[in-house]
């Protein structure tokens, strides 16, 4: 048995080919990394409620504390607030702090654009 291959059967996978390198040579290419390490780390949990706090090398940055509170006559709940903070690829540094309770989780952000000032 012969088979015949088309031409355009040849093109198109060429073309597939091709696309495929160039996506593969599109993609982002990463810069050397460091690894990223623990610079402060703290936690207490208590029976009515909990904190912890952590620090990273890599300017990240994580704190909340959990309260039990009364929310009824026969009912407690945990409330909780904290924030969270870090570094994006471009430089700006994203802050985030929020309250989550019975009312849900109610969380508010702070950009700020280093070597501007705040935002």
């Amino acid at each position: 048995m012969h088979y015949y291959v088309s031409t355009f059967y040849l093109l198109h996978v060429l073309l597939v080919a091709l696309a495929i390198v160039a996506a593969a040579a599109a993609a982002p290419q990463h810069a050397e990394q460091h690894p990223v390490v623990i610079l402060r780390q703290e936690s207490n949990v208590g029976v009515d409620g909990y904190h912890y706090y952590v620090e990273t090398s890599d300017g990240t940055a994580r704190q909340e504390q959990g309260t039990l509170k009364q929310i009824s006559e026969d009912a407690k709940a945990l409330e909780v607030t904290g924030s969270y903070r870090y570094i994006a690829p471009d430089g700006l540094v994203y802050t985030v702090t929020y309250t989550a309770d019975e009312h849900g989780f109610q969380p508010s952000e702070h950009v700020e654009h280093p070597g501007q000032g705040q935002q």
